[in-house]
């Protein structure tokens, strides 16, 4: 049986990471993208990119590992309030990935739930997140609680325009 732990990421952590963050992205999200994710990875999880982000005061990153391996991370950030709700406490569940041979095994849903228990120990009210509109994740995340609440679009340039819709999804954790 497999172990799934979901331990917090340093510097030291950081080639690890950005293993795990540029195979999971490839492995779901290229199809987005004119030059097939390339500009997204090189903006986003290059290692200076990523050191520079896991040194954020307001950032809370975390390694996925199934009996000790990476296979996937999550990122959220602390103070991050959701327009339309600005005086309640939320915290944005901003990335969660997981590479393909690790999906279905539940670990989406702990990780989720991991969030969740984290954002109660801050107090939170609110947690949401923004999930790409031409996947399966919005009902993912409806599954686990999840509702609507709005959209988004993206508009960074080599996206495909037909496919930069997100919905933003928020889940009450207490009023």
């Amino acid at each position: 049986m497999s172990s799934l732990t979901i331990t917090p990421c340093n510097a030291q952590d950081v080639q690890t990471l950005a293993a795990v963050a540029v195979q999971s992205y490839l492995e779901v999200y290229p199809y987005l993208w004119h030059d097939g994710g390339e500009w997204y990875i090189n903006r986003y999880f290059s290692e200076p990119v990523l050191e520079n982000d896991l040194r954020q005061p307001d950032q809370a990153w975390f390694l996925i590992k199934e009996n000790g391996n990476a296979v996937g991370y999550l990122k959220l950030t602390i103070h991050n309030a959701l327009e339309g709700f600005e005086e309640y406490d939320c915290l944005e569940l901003e990335r969660v990935y997981i590479i393909k041979a690790a999906t279905g095994k539940g670990y989406g849903r702990r990780t989720i739930e991991f969030s969740e228990q984290y954002a109660r120990r801050l107090n939170k009210n609110i947690i949401w997140l923004k999930a790409m509109d031409s996947t399966t994740n919005p009902a993912f995340y409806e599954k686990l609680g999840f509702s609507i609440c709005g959209t988004y679009r993206l508009s960074f340039e080599l996206l495909k325009e037909e496919l930069r819709g997100m919905v933003i999804m928020m889940k009450w954790l207490k009023e």
